[in-house]
């Protein structure tokens, strides 16, 4: 099997976790059935995504200060 290489950047690495931990919440909390695996992780993202443009909305960075 060919091993995958994967660089995520830190914005992406951080979007990645916190749709990681949503899509591990579902599977802890046994919200979704066998074989929707894929459905709640897009979900996860998109969740994730939303999260993270509020954030961004809300909050000025420091080099946003300008």
């Amino acid at each position: 099997m060919e091993k995958l290489t994967l660089t995520l950047q830190p914005t992406e690495a951080a979007v990645f976790r916190a749709a990681a931990n949503i899509y591990a919440a579902y599977v802890a909390g046994g919200r979704f059935p066998h074989g929707q695996e894929q459905e709640y992780i897009e979900r996860s993202i998109q969740e994730a995504l939303q999260i993270a443009q509020r954030i961004d909305e809300l909050i000025q960075s420091d080099d946003e200060v300008g």
